[in-house]
């Protein structure tokens, strides 16, 4: 069986109501397509997209910044503790094969760095403008479009 594609999916973590909108919407997306939606695991836009997953019959991983596997957000399919804290960012970005960004704060602009300097393809929906190398696009349809066309580039 080939390996699906995953996808880190990456933003606050006390979004608005239309951007968790917009990540449950994403991993809804990721999981008809079915590929992987990757993610920290915990509540925002993390939680959403995990619920997204969820509801279209598809996979999520939380990767954890603790060693509690309670911690994870309901809709995680896959929780891994890892005891990391923020360190834990390079392995959510590091896992997927590309990245869509919400907005957030300065955690997910680590994970935006991260992910440039590993050459991963980043799908922003409306958000991080300012930052080179980001792919900014307007909606969650557009986000998972260029995400799974940058993966099929790679494989």
């Amino acid at each position: 069986m080939p390996r699906k594609p995953q996808i880190a999916v990456i933003g606050g973590s006390n979004p608005s109501a239309e951007v968790e909108g917009w990540a449950e919407e994403v991993g809804s997306l990721i999981a008809q397509h079915d590929a992987v939606v990757v993610c920290g695991g915990l509540g925002g836009v993390m939680a959403a997209a995990a619920r997204g997953a969820a509801r279209s019959n598809g996979m999520s991983v939380g990767i954890l910044p603790s060693y509690d596997v309670h911690t994870a957000a309901p809709g995680i399919s896959i929780a891994i503790p890892t005891g990391l804290g923020h360190a834990r960012n390079m392995l959510v970005v590091a896992s997927g094969d590309a990245v869509i960004a919400l907005p957030g704060s300065s955690g997910t602009l680590s994970e935006i760095g991260l992910a440039l300097t590993l050459k991963k393809t980043v799908a922003a929906i409306r958000a991080w403008s300012h930052i080179e190398g980001v792919h900014i696009v307007q909606t969650p349809q557009d986000a998972v479009q260029l995400a799974l066309r940058a993966v099929s580039v790679s494989a």
